[in-house]
Parts: C-alpha cells; sequence; structure tokens
C-alpha cells in the first residue's frame, strides 16, 4: 500500500533508500497497534485515577497519624 510512495519519490528526486525509509516510516505510523483507543485511554486513565485516591488516602492516615503522634508527645 505504502510502496506506492517509493516510485513517485524516486522519480521527484529522493534515491531509493531514502524512499524506502520514508515508506516505512509511514507504513509504522499508520499501524493501528501503536494507537491508543478510546477503551485504552480509558482504561489507563480510571488506573491513574485509583492510584492517586489511593495515594491521597495513605498520605492522608500519615499525616493524621503524625498529628495525632505531636499531640500525644506534647501532652
Amino acid at each position: 500500500m505504502f510502496d506506492s510512495l517509493v516510485r513517485p519519490s524516486t522519480v521527484a528526486g529522493i534515491d531509493r533508500g531514502h524512499a524506502d525509509a520514508i515508506a516505512d516510516a509511514v507504513r509504522q505510523a499508520a499501524d493501528p497497534g501503536d494507537h491508543v483507543t478510546t477503551d485504552r485511554f480509558t482504561a489507563g486513565l480510571a488506573a491513574l485515577e485509583l492510584r492517586l485516591i489511593k495515594w491521597i488516602i495513605g498520605t492522608g492516615v500519615a499525616v493524621t497519624g503524625a498529628v495525632v503522634g505531636l499531640i500525644r508527645l506534647l501532652d
């Protein structure tokens, strides 16, 4: 499919090696396996959100524990 880029490129003055490299780059860019779908993006975002919630809760517990410890130490 992208090999049709090579012949016009060589006619336009680009050497065969460069034309082949360009066709390979276009082929790789069009590969659907490298693109993020909406479902994959949503799943990744949900995983990040869960990690953030866990981090916030953990930090809150740690700060609360530290404050309680300091209060008891000062009494």
